[in-house]
């Protein structure tokens, strides 16, 4: 089954995932503030502005960690970084961004962890806008599982996140992102494929 990207986000640890038909060659790089979903050196030229885009990203002051399928992560961490819950933070950007128009109307999908140990999922698509708290691993999806249900997520640290979500029989895995609570703060992980 293709489902295209996907966040699961569960109470200590979440993943996201880059599964694509139209744009397999691409990669997660690891920057100082942020994992950045991007092109392969390999990859043809695209003027897509979709394809390029911070993955995971956490607050100023490490107290949450955002991560999603678009252009959204960058503004809900800056939502959080103003003192907005994580349900509003959520809310508020995925509703002003809206779905992606692109010859899909692809929706964006996110996740925030907290320090606090609340864990909250978010989806946009044409016709709805979900958020939810989620006490349990959850996953949220662009097509198929595109409403937030519970989903079986084993892994206990970011590493194993995202090669979880990786492995996951889910079709056209490309790149893989982990991100899981470690003390104060949250430890990000990186699988490409």
């Amino acid at each position: 089954m293709y489902v295209g990207r996907f966040v699961v986000v569960g109470p200590d640890v979440a993943a996201y995932r880059v599964s694509s038909r139209s744009f397999p060659n691409r990669e997660i790089r690891e920057r100082e503030d942020a994992l950045t979903v991007g092109p392969t050196a390999n990859a043809e030229e695209t003027d897509n502005p979709y394809v390029e885009y911070n993955c995971v990203r956490e607050t100023t002051d490490g107290a949450q960690a955002v991560l999603g399928n678009g252009s959204h992560v960058d503004p809900v961490v800056e939502k959080l970084d103003l003192g907005y819950p994580a349900r509003d933070a959520l809310a508020s950007v995925l509703l002003a961004l809206d779905f992606e128009k692109d010859d899909y109307d692809t929706p964006r999908v996110a996740g925030v962890l907290d320090d606090d140990g609340d864990a909250y999922v978010g989806i946009v698509r044409r016709d709805a806008l979900l958020v939810r708290k989620v006490d349990e691993p959850t996953i949220v999806a662009t097509y198929e599982r595109d409403a937030p249900e519970a989903f079986a997520l084993d892994a206990t640290d970011a590493e194993g996140a995202a090669a979880e979500v990786y492995e996951h029989a889910f079709e056209h895995a490309v790149c893989a992102a982990g991100v899981a609570r470690d003390g104060d703060g949250f430890e990000t992980a990186v699988h490409n494929g």
